[in-house]
Protein backbone atom coordinates (compact mmCIF):
# COMPACT_ATOMS: atom_id res chain seq x y z
CA UNK A 1 0.00 0.00 0.00
CA UNK A 2 1.26 3.47 -0.85
CA UNK A 3 -0.69 5.18 1.91
CA UNK A 4 0.60 5.10 5.47
CA UNK A 5 -1.70 3.14 7.76
CA UNK A 6 -2.52 4.88 11.01
CA UNK A 7 -2.89 1.52 12.75
CA UNK A 8 0.37 0.03 11.45
CA UNK A 9 2.68 -1.13 14.23
CA UNK A 10 5.75 -0.38 12.10
CA UNK A 11 7.72 2.68 13.14
CA UNK A 12 7.33 5.72 10.91
CA UNK A 13 9.72 8.67 10.60
CA UNK A 14 7.42 10.75 12.81
CA UNK A 15 7.30 7.98 15.40
CA UNK A 16 11.10 7.91 15.75
CA UNK A 17 11.26 11.45 17.10
CA UNK A 18 8.17 11.16 19.31
CA UNK A 19 9.01 7.71 20.71
CA UNK A 20 12.34 8.98 22.03
CA UNK A 21 10.53 11.53 24.18
CA UNK A 22 7.86 9.10 25.38
CA UNK A 23 10.03 6.09 26.25
CA UNK A 24 10.26 5.25 29.98
CA UNK A 25 13.81 5.38 31.27
CA UNK A 26 13.58 2.90 34.17
CA UNK A 27 12.13 -0.58 34.58
CA UNK A 28 9.73 0.63 37.28
CA UNK A 29 8.25 3.14 34.83
CA UNK A 30 7.65 0.54 32.11
CA UNK A 31 3.92 -0.13 31.81
CA UNK A 32 2.58 -3.60 31.01
CA UNK A 33 4.44 -6.87 30.40
CA UNK A 34 4.39 -7.43 34.16
CA UNK A 35 5.85 -10.93 34.16
CA UNK A 36 8.63 -10.03 31.71
CA UNK A 37 9.43 -6.93 33.73
CA UNK A 38 9.65 -8.83 37.00
CA UNK A 39 11.78 -11.62 35.56
CA UNK A 40 14.11 -9.17 33.87
CA UNK A 41 14.48 -7.20 37.09
CA UNK A 42 15.72 -10.33 38.87
CA UNK A 43 18.21 -11.08 36.09
CA UNK A 44 19.67 -7.57 36.11
CA UNK A 45 19.84 -7.00 39.84
CA UNK A 46 21.32 -10.44 40.47
CA UNK A 47 24.09 -9.70 37.97
CA UNK A 48 24.75 -6.32 39.59
CA UNK A 49 25.12 -7.91 43.02
CA UNK A 50 27.59 -10.47 41.68
CA UNK A 51 29.50 -7.87 39.74
CA UNK A 52 29.06 -9.85 36.51
CA UNK A 53 27.60 -9.10 33.12
CA UNK A 54 24.01 -10.39 32.91
CA UNK A 55 22.98 -13.25 30.67
CA UNK A 56 22.22 -12.41 27.07
CA UNK A 57 18.58 -11.41 26.58
CA UNK A 58 16.24 -12.30 23.71
CA UNK A 59 13.02 -10.33 23.32
CA UNK A 60 10.40 -11.55 20.86
CA UNK A 61 7.03 -10.14 19.89
CA UNK A 62 5.28 -7.96 17.36
CA UNK A 63 6.48 -4.49 16.37
CA UNK A 64 5.61 -1.60 18.62
CA UNK A 65 5.41 -3.58 21.88
CA UNK A 66 8.50 -2.07 23.54
CA UNK A 67 11.48 -4.28 22.68
CA UNK A 68 13.76 -1.33 21.88
CA UNK A 69 12.56 0.49 24.98
CA UNK A 70 13.42 -2.50 27.16
CA UNK A 71 16.90 -2.70 25.61
CA UNK A 72 17.49 0.94 26.51
CA UNK A 73 16.18 0.33 30.02
CA UNK A 74 18.52 -2.67 30.46
CA UNK A 75 21.53 -0.49 29.67
CA UNK A 76 20.25 2.25 31.99
CA UNK A 77 19.62 -0.18 34.86
CA UNK A 78 23.13 -1.58 34.47
CA UNK A 79 24.66 1.87 34.16
CA UNK A 80 26.37 0.84 30.93
CA UNK A 81 26.50 2.34 27.43
CA UNK A 82 24.23 0.99 24.72
CA UNK A 83 25.29 0.14 21.17
CA UNK A 84 22.44 -0.23 18.66
CA UNK A 85 22.54 -2.08 15.35
CA UNK A 86 20.30 -4.42 13.39
CA UNK A 87 20.41 -7.77 11.66
CA UNK A 88 20.09 -6.39 8.10
CA UNK A 89 23.07 -4.08 8.77
CA UNK A 90 25.29 -7.09 9.56
CA UNK A 91 25.89 -8.35 6.02
CA UNK A 92 29.25 -10.05 6.60
CA UNK A 93 31.13 -11.61 9.50
CA UNK A 94 33.60 -8.73 9.29
CA UNK A 95 30.80 -6.24 10.03
CA UNK A 96 30.01 -8.04 13.26
CA UNK A 97 33.69 -8.39 14.20
CA UNK A 98 34.11 -4.64 13.78
CA UNK A 99 31.24 -3.99 16.18
CA UNK A 100 32.24 -6.58 18.78
CA UNK A 101 35.93 -5.61 18.86
CA UNK A 102 35.09 -2.02 19.84
CA UNK A 103 32.73 -2.85 22.71
CA UNK A 104 33.80 -1.72 26.17
CA UNK A 105 33.52 -4.04 29.17
CA UNK A 106 29.90 -4.52 30.25
CA UNK A 107 28.50 -2.63 27.27
CA UNK A 108 25.02 -3.59 26.07
CA UNK A 109 24.71 -4.46 22.38
CA UNK A 110 21.17 -4.23 21.02
CA UNK A 111 20.72 -6.25 17.84
CA UNK A 112 17.29 -5.57 16.36
CA UNK A 113 15.68 -8.00 13.91
CA UNK A 114 18.38 -10.50 14.83
CA UNK A 115 16.75 -13.21 12.69
CA UNK A 116 17.75 -11.27 9.54
CA UNK A 117 21.48 -11.41 10.25
CA UNK A 118 23.75 -13.03 7.64
CA UNK A 119 24.63 -16.67 8.34
CA UNK A 120 28.45 -16.19 8.52
CA UNK A 121 27.97 -13.40 11.07
CA UNK A 122 25.52 -15.58 12.99
CA UNK A 123 28.12 -18.34 13.33
CA UNK A 124 30.67 -15.82 14.58
CA UNK A 125 28.15 -14.58 17.14
CA UNK A 126 27.90 -18.07 18.66
CA UNK A 127 31.52 -17.95 19.81
CA UNK A 128 31.32 -14.33 20.89
CA UNK A 129 28.31 -14.96 23.12
CA UNK A 130 29.82 -18.02 24.80
CA UNK A 131 33.55 -17.31 25.07
CA UNK A 132 33.78 -13.57 24.36
CA UNK A 133 36.07 -14.29 21.46
CA UNK A 134 35.92 -13.98 17.70
CA UNK A 135 38.08 -15.65 15.08
CA UNK A 136 39.23 -13.17 12.47
CA UNK A 137 40.17 -14.85 9.19
CA UNK A 138 43.25 -13.38 7.50
CA UNK A 139 43.98 -14.25 3.89
CA UNK A 140 42.06 -16.33 1.38
CA UNK A 141 42.01 -19.88 0.14
CA UNK A 142 44.30 -22.59 1.55
CA UNK A 143 46.57 -19.99 3.11
CA UNK A 144 43.83 -18.36 5.18
CA UNK A 145 44.52 -18.21 8.92
CA UNK A 146 42.04 -17.72 11.76
CA UNK A 147 43.38 -15.40 14.44
CA UNK A 148 41.52 -15.54 17.79
CA UNK A 149 40.65 -12.10 19.13
CA UNK A 150 39.41 -11.64 22.69
CA UNK A 151 36.58 -9.17 23.18
CA UNK A 152 35.33 -7.49 26.34
CA UNK A 153 32.50 -9.22 28.20
CA UNK A 154 29.22 -7.73 26.98
CA UNK A 155 25.48 -8.30 27.17
CA UNK A 156 23.64 -8.96 23.93
CA UNK A 157 19.99 -7.96 23.74
CA UNK A 158 18.45 -9.50 20.65
CA UNK A 159 15.02 -8.52 19.38
CA UNK A 160 12.93 -10.36 16.83
CA UNK A 161 9.42 -10.20 15.47
CA UNK A 162 9.75 -13.76 14.12
CA UNK A 163 11.21 -15.98 16.81
CA UNK A 164 10.50 -19.11 14.75
CA UNK A 165 13.11 -18.02 12.21
CA UNK A 166 15.91 -18.04 14.78
CA UNK A 167 18.18 -21.12 14.52
CA UNK A 168 18.11 -23.33 17.61
CA UNK A 169 21.85 -22.91 18.36
CA UNK A 170 21.47 -19.13 18.47
CA UNK A 171 18.31 -19.19 20.57
CA UNK A 172 19.92 -21.58 23.07
CA UNK A 173 22.75 -19.14 23.76
CA UNK A 174 20.42 -16.60 25.33
CA UNK A 175 20.20 -16.99 29.08
CA UNK A 176 16.90 -15.11 29.30
CA UNK A 177 14.19 -15.37 26.66
CA UNK A 178 11.00 -13.33 26.93
CA UNK A 179 7.95 -13.09 24.69
CA UNK A 180 6.12 -9.77 24.75
CA UNK A 181 2.34 -10.05 24.48
CA UNK A 182 -0.16 -7.55 23.17
CA UNK A 183 -1.36 -5.10 25.82
CA UNK A 184 -4.71 -5.05 27.54
CA UNK A 185 -6.90 -1.95 27.05
CA UNK A 186 -6.41 -0.99 30.70
CA UNK A 187 -2.63 -0.98 30.30
CA UNK A 188 -2.86 1.04 27.11
CA UNK A 189 -5.12 3.54 28.86
CA UNK A 190 -2.37 4.18 31.42
CA UNK A 191 0.13 4.61 28.58
CA UNK A 192 -2.17 7.06 26.78
CA UNK A 193 -2.60 9.17 29.91
CA UNK A 194 1.16 9.17 30.55
CA UNK A 195 1.94 10.13 26.95
CA UNK A 196 -0.72 12.84 27.04
CA UNK A 197 0.97 14.35 30.08
CA UNK A 198 4.37 14.34 28.37
CA UNK A 199 2.95 15.84 25.18
CA UNK A 200 0.85 18.42 27.00
CA UNK A 201 -2.45 17.00 25.75
CA UNK A 202 -5.55 17.60 27.86
CA UNK A 203 -7.55 14.38 27.81
CA UNK A 204 -10.19 12.95 30.14
CA UNK A 205 -10.27 9.34 31.33
CA UNK A 206 -13.10 8.27 29.03
CA UNK A 207 -11.29 9.62 25.98
CA UNK A 208 -8.07 7.86 27.03
CA UNK A 209 -10.02 4.61 27.31
CA UNK A 210 -11.52 5.16 23.83
CA UNK A 211 -8.09 5.68 22.26
CA UNK A 212 -6.68 2.68 24.12
CA UNK A 213 -9.48 0.36 23.02
CA UNK A 214 -8.88 1.17 19.33
CA UNK A 215 -5.09 0.74 19.53
CA UNK A 216 -4.90 -2.96 18.61
CA UNK A 217 -3.03 -3.85 21.81
CA UNK A 218 0.06 -1.88 20.74
CA UNK A 219 1.56 1.14 22.57
CA UNK A 220 3.07 2.61 19.40
CA UNK A 221 -0.36 2.71 17.75
CA UNK A 222 -1.90 4.17 20.92
CA UNK A 223 0.60 7.05 20.90
CA UNK A 224 0.03 7.66 17.19
CA UNK A 225 -3.76 7.75 17.62
CA UNK A 226 -3.33 10.11 20.56
CA UNK A 227 -1.41 12.55 18.36
CA UNK A 228 -4.09 12.49 15.67
CA UNK A 229 -6.82 13.01 18.26
CA UNK A 230 -4.81 15.90 19.70
CA UNK A 231 -4.60 17.51 16.25
CA UNK A 232 -8.37 17.19 15.82
CA UNK A 233 -9.02 18.70 19.26
CA UNK A 234 -6.76 21.66 18.61
CA UNK A 235 -8.29 22.47 15.21
CA UNK A 236 -11.96 21.55 15.67
CA UNK A 237 -12.38 22.25 19.42
CA UNK A 238 -10.72 23.96 22.37
CA UNK A 239 -7.94 21.38 22.78
CA UNK A 240 -9.64 19.25 25.43
CA UNK A 241 -10.03 15.64 24.29
CA UNK A 242 -13.34 14.13 25.39
CA UNK A 243 -14.78 10.73 24.46
CA UNK A 244 -17.13 12.25 21.90
CA UNK A 245 -14.30 14.20 20.33
CA UNK A 246 -11.98 11.17 20.31
CA UNK A 247 -14.67 9.10 18.58
CA UNK A 248 -15.23 11.83 15.99
CA UNK A 249 -11.50 12.12 15.31
CA UNK A 250 -10.89 8.39 14.99
CA UNK A 251 -13.96 7.99 12.79
CA UNK A 252 -12.55 10.71 10.55
CA UNK A 253 -9.32 8.72 10.28
CA UNK A 254 -11.38 5.57 9.57
CA UNK A 255 -10.34 3.68 12.69
CA UNK A 256 -13.42 1.95 14.07
CA UNK A 257 -14.29 0.80 17.58
CA UNK A 258 -12.29 -2.44 17.25
CA UNK A 259 -9.25 -0.77 15.70
CA UNK A 260 -10.02 -1.84 12.12
CA UNK A 261 -9.09 0.59 9.37
CA UNK A 262 -10.13 0.96 5.74
CA UNK A 263 -8.12 -2.01 4.46
CA UNK A 264 -9.31 -4.33 7.23
CA UNK A 265 -12.96 -3.49 6.60
CA UNK A 266 -12.51 -3.72 2.83
CA UNK A 267 -11.18 -7.27 3.18
CA UNK A 268 -14.03 -8.27 5.48
CA UNK A 269 -16.71 -6.61 3.34
CA UNK A 270 -15.43 -8.28 0.18
CA UNK A 271 -15.32 -11.65 1.91
CA UNK A 272 -18.87 -11.24 3.20
CA UNK A 273 -20.67 -9.49 0.34
CA UNK A 274 -18.88 -10.90 -2.69
CA UNK A 275 -18.11 -14.42 -1.51
CA UNK A 276 -20.82 -15.11 1.04
CA UNK A 277 -18.35 -15.42 3.89
CA UNK A 278 -16.03 -17.84 2.06
CA UNK A 279 -14.13 -19.96 1.75
CA UNK A 280 -12.20 -17.95 -0.84
CA UNK A 281 -8.57 -18.05 -1.90
CA UNK A 282 -6.08 -15.36 -0.91
CA UNK A 283 -5.35 -14.23 -4.47
CA UNK A 284 -9.03 -13.90 -5.33
CA UNK A 285 -9.73 -11.97 -2.14
CA UNK A 286 -6.79 -9.62 -2.78
CA UNK A 287 -7.92 -8.86 -6.33
CA UNK A 288 -11.41 -8.05 -5.09
CA UNK A 289 -10.04 -5.28 -2.84
CA UNK A 290 -7.46 -4.04 -5.34
CA UNK A 291 -4.41 -5.06 -3.29
CA UNK A 292 -1.50 -7.44 -3.67
CA UNK A 293 -1.94 -10.86 -2.01
CA UNK A 294 1.09 -10.16 0.20
CA UNK A 295 -0.49 -6.93 1.45
CA UNK A 296 -3.68 -8.72 2.47
CA UNK A 297 -1.83 -11.65 4.03
CA UNK A 298 0.83 -9.69 5.92
CA UNK A 299 -0.86 -6.37 6.66
CA UNK A 300 -4.56 -7.09 7.20
CA UNK A 301 -5.05 -10.75 8.03
CA UNK A 302 -3.00 -11.13 11.25
CA UNK A 303 -5.15 -8.67 13.18
CA UNK A 304 -8.41 -9.96 11.68
CA UNK A 305 -7.48 -13.50 12.73
CA UNK A 306 -6.43 -12.34 16.20
CA UNK A 307 -9.76 -10.56 16.62
CA UNK A 308 -11.65 -13.71 15.62
CA UNK A 309 -13.15 -12.07 12.53
CA UNK A 310 -11.47 -14.26 9.93
CA UNK A 311 -10.14 -17.82 9.83
CA UNK A 312 -7.55 -19.37 7.53
CA UNK A 313 -8.34 -22.86 6.31
CA UNK A 314 -6.92 -25.18 3.68
CA UNK A 315 -9.87 -24.28 1.41
CA UNK A 316 -9.38 -20.55 1.80
CA UNK A 317 -10.40 -17.64 4.01
CA UNK A 318 -13.63 -17.91 6.00
CA UNK A 319 -15.47 -15.16 7.85
CA UNK A 320 -16.64 -15.88 11.38
CA UNK A 321 -20.05 -14.88 12.78
CA UNK A 322 -18.30 -12.00 14.57
CA UNK A 323 -17.34 -10.53 11.19
CA UNK A 324 -20.97 -10.42 10.05
CA UNK A 325 -21.96 -8.83 13.33
CA UNK A 326 -19.16 -6.26 13.21
CA UNK A 327 -20.23 -4.97 9.79
CA UNK A 328 -23.91 -5.14 10.71
CA UNK A 329 -24.73 -7.73 8.04
CA UNK A 330 -26.96 -10.80 8.24
CA UNK A 331 -25.23 -14.03 7.22
CA UNK A 332 -27.03 -16.03 4.50
CA UNK A 333 -28.28 -19.55 5.37
CA UNK A 334 -25.48 -20.98 3.24
CA UNK A 335 -22.90 -19.42 5.56
CA UNK A 336 -23.61 -22.16 8.06
CA UNK A 337 -23.42 -22.10 11.86
CA UNK A 338 -20.44 -20.82 13.83
CA UNK A 339 -17.36 -22.99 13.76
CA UNK A 340 -16.88 -25.14 16.80
CA UNK A 341 -20.59 -25.80 17.42
CA UNK A 342 -20.39 -29.30 16.05
CA UNK A 343 -22.93 -28.62 13.27
CA UNK A 344 -20.26 -28.59 10.54
CA UNK A 345 -17.58 -31.29 10.46
CA UNK A 346 -14.05 -29.99 10.87
CA UNK A 347 -12.97 -32.14 7.92
CA UNK A 348 -15.32 -30.16 5.70
CA UNK A 349 -13.87 -26.82 6.77
CA UNK A 350 -10.28 -27.95 6.25
CA UNK A 351 -10.80 -30.03 3.13
CA UNK A 352 -7.69 -29.97 0.95
CA UNK A 353 -7.84 -29.00 -2.69
CA UNK A 354 -8.92 -25.34 -2.77
CA UNK A 355 -6.92 -22.17 -3.10
CA UNK A 356 -5.98 -21.61 0.53
CA UNK A 357 -2.82 -20.31 2.18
Amino acid sequence: MNEERLVSAEQSVEDQAIDAALRPKQLDDFIGQERVREQLSLVLHSALRRGRTPDHVLLSGGPGLGKTTLAMIIAAELGRPLRITSGPAIERAGDLAAVLSTLSEGEVLFLDEIHRMARPAEEMLYLAMEDFRVDVVVGKGPGATAIPLDIAPFTLVGATTRAGMLPGPLRDRFGFVAHMDFYEPGELEVIVRRSAGLLGVRIDDEAAAEVAFRSRGTPRIANRLLRRVRDYAEVRADGLVTRELARAALNLYEVDEQGLDRLDRAVLRALLTKFGGGPVGLSTLAVSVGEEPETVEVVAEPFLVRQGLLARTARGRIATPAAWEHLGLTPPPSAGPPMGTGAAPVSTLFDVGGEGD
